[in-house]
């Protein structure tokens, strides 16, 4: 599994949704709360009722290195799931990012922590601790299936899921999209002619 993440990690969330049939992302507005991350890691998934996040630091104890953490927060957004003592916490643990279908807050701990951090935004209020939820169950986060397991890749353009059976066939069709295009620009280049349509260049006229 880590290989595989490892050379899923060096395309892009558009290249890689460029090699599915029918790409399986999140809402666009899960995006990087700061900086620009690209982070690539086996889902571990929570699921729990609106602005509830008592199950939280649970989950977070079922985190091993390279895991992201995927919170399936129904679009909460009137209050925080997430904190700076939880980025701590995930980070120490060796966690490779959280994505929130909710919000965050304590943005400068947050970023100080270094945990990258997907969320719809930030709110200064924390949700309440009750302890409602279930750990590693298949989830709905941001409209996207999440099953435990389920590679997970975010950069700013967005948050795809990837089954690992389907992820080499996945990165063959991406390459081979990259390898097209990479060939049409250095022949454009080469010639002066613009081709906005991605196509071998022997098939121009």
């Amino acid at each position: 599994m880590k290989e595989l993440i490892e050379k899923l990690r060096t395309f892009t969330v558009p290249e890689l949704c460029d090699g599915c049939a029918e790409p399986d992302v999140m809402d666009y507005r899960i995006k990087p709360a700061f900086g620009t991350p690209h982070i690539c890691g086996r889902a571990v998934t929570l699921d729990i009722p609106e602005g509830i996040a008592g199950m939280v630091p649970d989950a977070i104890m079922e985190l091993k290195e390279g895991d992201i953490l995927v919170i399936a927060g129904k679009g909460w957004q009137k209050s925080a799931y997430w904190g700076d003592h939880r980025s701590v916490c995930a980070k120490m643990l060796g966690a490779e990012g959280v994505i929130i279908d909710g919000l965050y807050r304590d943005k400068e701990g947050c970023e100080a922590a270094g945990l990258p951090v997907f969320a719809l935004g930030l709110c200064a209020r924390s949700s309440l601790q009750k302890q409602e939820g279930q750990i590693n169950v298949p989830v709905e986060c941001a409209g996207a299936a999440v099953n435990p397991g389920d590679i997970i890749c975010a950069d700013q353009n967005g948050v795809i899921v990837i089954h690992p059976e389907d992820a080499e066939e996945i990165m063959a069709k991406a390459q081979a999209k990259r390898d097209l295009q990479e060939e049409l620009e250095q022949w454009m280049r080469e010639t002066g002619n613009v081709v906005p349509r991605i196509r071998k260049p022997s098939s121009v006229k």
